[in-house]
């Protein structure tokens, strides 16, 4: 029954809650653009829209955050001739199956999840139970097409484990081989943090000053990178920024001379995503072209799915 790849199935996505930034771009779209060029895996890149209706948001803003994050995908490179492009509520078998795997998951298991608590602490009014069984719907995500693979980054380790887990005790309760081992695919990171409290990683939700867009205009890179704080750790964090796209800067990082590091590095990140700016208008102005796209995408991931869900409940007993 188990489903069958010529390449290792590579699965991840990303929520849809506004415009990309610096951390998000080189911490999972760019890496997820050299795995799906290198051509040695089948990839499912997904727009995790029922994953971000646990945090709080607005309804009538969530369409339209999940189109432009498709447009980005595009944009930046994701091909839809070399990767399946999808929206996760489309192929809503994921919450099916995720049920059935809460059913093999002990309660133990998800308090102990680190990403929980971080996640409660900055909404502590709205403190859902789709917050505490996150990482069960990350898992079908990934089981659903039988991933064996999760770029990752290292702070994301225990999550691909508990996916690994939840596919080893559904094996071990119908005692069946179905579901593979997911492993982590852990990729170079260049850890970005806040432009104005550079002890915290970069997030949107922390107000328009601590982060920066990849789709911003050059004079607003500027501006903002103009009153990043220079602290020893704002230093770093700038550093890291200029180390990261060192092909297109200009001149040295001078400590010294931070007001002009400051403009070499936003001369630098302005030229490097010059060309992603103009291809996010171009798709934004074509949603046809874009909903053809995941459409396609919908129609495949949709006949896996069905299969995945008939064999499911195969095994459980349900069919």
């Amino acid at each position: 029954m188990e489903q069958k790849s010529r390449k290792p199935v590579v699965v991840s996505g990303m929520q849809p809650s506004g415009p990309l930034h610096l951390g998000n771009y080189l911490g999972a779209l760019k890496n997820w653009i050299d795995i799906q060029n290198s051509g040695k895996h089948d990839c499912f890149f997904f727009i995790a829209d029922y994953h971000s209706i646990t945090e709080n948001y607005d309804p009538k803003e969530k369409k339209e955050q999940a189109f432009e994050l498709i447009c980005e995908y595009l944009a930046a490179g994701l091909d839809p001739e070399k990767s399946t492009l999808f929206v996760q509520s489309r192929t809503p078998q994921c919450a099916e199956l995720a049920w059935i795997f809460n059913t093999v998951t002990p309660i133990s298991e998800l308090e102990r999840m680190t990403q929980f608590k971080d996640k409660s602490s900055k909404q502590a009014k709205n403190v859902n139970m789709g917050l505490f069984d996150y990482p069960v719907l990350q898992a079908a995500d990934i089981l659903l097409y039988h991933g064996s693979l999760v770029p990752v980054g290292q702070d994301q380790v225990q999550h691909v484990e508990l996916t690994r887990d939840i596919a080893r005790w559904f094996n071990q309760k119908y005692k069946k081989e179905y579901f593979p081992l997911s492993q982590p695919l852990l990729m170079p990171l260049a850890k970005i943090m806040s432009l104005h409290e550079p002890e915290k990683k970069m997030s949107k939700s922390a107000g328009e000053k601590h982060w920066l867009g990849i789709d911003e205009e050059p004079e607003m890179i500027k501006k903002k990178l103009s009153k990043a704080v220079t602290t020893p750790e704002g230093i770093k964090n700038l550093k890291s920024i200029y180390e990261a796209f060192s092909d297109k800067m200009g001149g040295p990082f001078d400590e010294k001379q931070m007001a002009k590091t400051k403009e070499t590095i936003a001369h630098g990140l302005a030229d490097y995503f010059s060309d992603f700016r103009k291809k996010k208008k171009e798709w934004k102005k074509d949603r046809s072209s874009v909903e053809k796209i995941l459409e396609q995408g919908r129609k495949k991931t949709d006949e896996i799915a069905d299969r995945t869900m008939a064999e499911v409940k195969q095994i459980i007993g349900l069919n």
